[in-house]
């Protein structure tokens, strides 16, 4: 795969972000802020979920999930039965298999809205291209 460029990356790390806020609002947690409103660690942990996806190294949701977990992990965060970023804790900080299904819906989610919105940025460059060429 190619380099990936820093833009591409940030757009599909807000991408993502923007829906998966959409889809918590969606089940009742309106905690989410907008993208330009989160803080440092919540971008930069979606930024490093796009290139782990796009870099092959999570292939499932199941490794998207346990990746996210071992990033965490690695930055101090446990689990908790509730989401508390002063404490670092988090209640999703389990095995795959044990999240709720509207928690395991996330990682779909996410993926998807990675592979798919490059696959549009791709299509929207390609276009650019052809008309600069005509």
């Amino acid at each position: 795969m190619k380099k990936l460029n820093v833009n591409t990356v940030e757009l599909l790390a807000k991408l993502s972000h923007e829906i998966n806020r959409a889809y918590c609002a969606a089940l009742g947690d309106k905690s989410q802020v907008e993208w330009d409103d989160a803080p440092d660690w919540q971008k930069d942990s979606a930024r490093t979920g796009v290139r782990s996806v796009l870099n092959g190294e999570a292939s499932t949701p199941e490794e998207q999930h346990e990746l996210w977990c071992r990033h965490k992990r690695e930055d101090g965060w446990i689990y908790g039965s509730t989401k508390d970023a002063a404490a670092k804790t988090h209640p999703c900080l389990v095995a795959y298999e044990a999240l709720p299904p509207e928690q395991r819906a996330k990682d779909h989610l996410f993926r998807a809205a990675v592979l798919h919105g490059l696959n549009m940025l791709c299509d929207y460059a390609t276009g650019l291209n052809e008309i600069r060429e005509s």
